[in-house]
């Protein structure tokens, strides 16, 4: 039977065991990041704490149990990436039926690609766009007010940032979906790009703090991302990705 033909019944209880499976990948890679919660916060906030400078080199904990549950949280940030690659593996699995068998060969390089895009957006976001965004937050400061940077609100706002970043580096997989499920073709998605740089710049506003280096910072490699991503559709999606007319599409 044709998977893509199953009752919408089918579908969403396909949907629910790949979501289960899922999330107790994402538990097991909790499980080994708990043994190193203070290695993942320590290089995790490392940017936070080095912008304190002569200020004061440590966070602050203003609760009883605000260590334990913001080492929690550091714990499960590292079980979903050490997940990742088979989340990723789960979703292309459940939208792969709906393409065409040339398209359903490409779950390795999905993955594959998917992972290293998130984590290379994770990395340069921590390693490049932190240093410049904390140093900025820090520098707003008055004679009246002493800066105490709270662990659990610099740690909320990394891993946000760190998420936004690594999803953000998603475009050229997110684009190229869209080309090979005929939902866009590359004609069209070329015609849009003006539009799509203004979204992207919106949505980096809206994603960062109040800096405007953290939001060109995020935006700029997004806009060439999105052309990457229109590229590689053009390359490797097909026929129908450009455009052209099917037998499908006739139909």
């Amino acid at each position: 039977m044709d998977e893509s033909r199953l009752p919408l019944t089918e579908h969403l209880a396909e949907l629910r065991g790949r979501l289960i499976r899922s999330l107790l990948a994402i538990a097991a890679g909790f499980a080994v990041a708990w043994f190193f919660r203070e290695e993942i916060f320590r290089a995790l906030l490392a940017p936070a704490v080095a912008a304190l400078g002569a200020e004061g080199s440590r966070l602050q904990a203003i609760a009883p149990a605000e260590i334990f549950f913001t080492y929690l949280k550091g714990g499960l940030l590292g079980g979903f990436v050490l997940a990742l690659p088979y989340v990723l593996w789960q979703v292309w699995s459940f939208v792969a039926p709906g393409l065409y068998p040339s398209e359903k060969r490409m779950t390795l390089p999905f993955v594959l690609v998917a992972t290293l895009l998130f984590l290379t957006g994770a990395l340069f976001g921590h390693q490049i766009v932190f240093p410049f965004m904390f140093q900025f937050l820090s520098e707003f400061e008055a004679d009246f007010v002493q800066p105490a940077w709270s662990m659990r609100e610099v740690f909320a706002l990394t891993t946000r940032m760190f998420l936004a970043f690594g999803i953000a580096f998603e475009l050229p997989v997110i684009v190229f979906f869209l080309a090979i499920a005929g939902i866009m073709n590359v004609p069209r998605l070329l015609r849009g790009f003006p539009y799509a740089v203004l979204l992207i710049f919106v949505l980096g506003a809206i994603i960062t703090p109040p800096d405007y280096i953290s939001q060109i910072m995020i935006a700029v490699p997004m806009c060439a991302l999105y052309l990457v991503g229109v590229g590689v559709a053009w390359v490797f999606g097909g026929p129908r990705a450009r455009g052209a007319a099917t037998p499908d599409s006739d139909a």
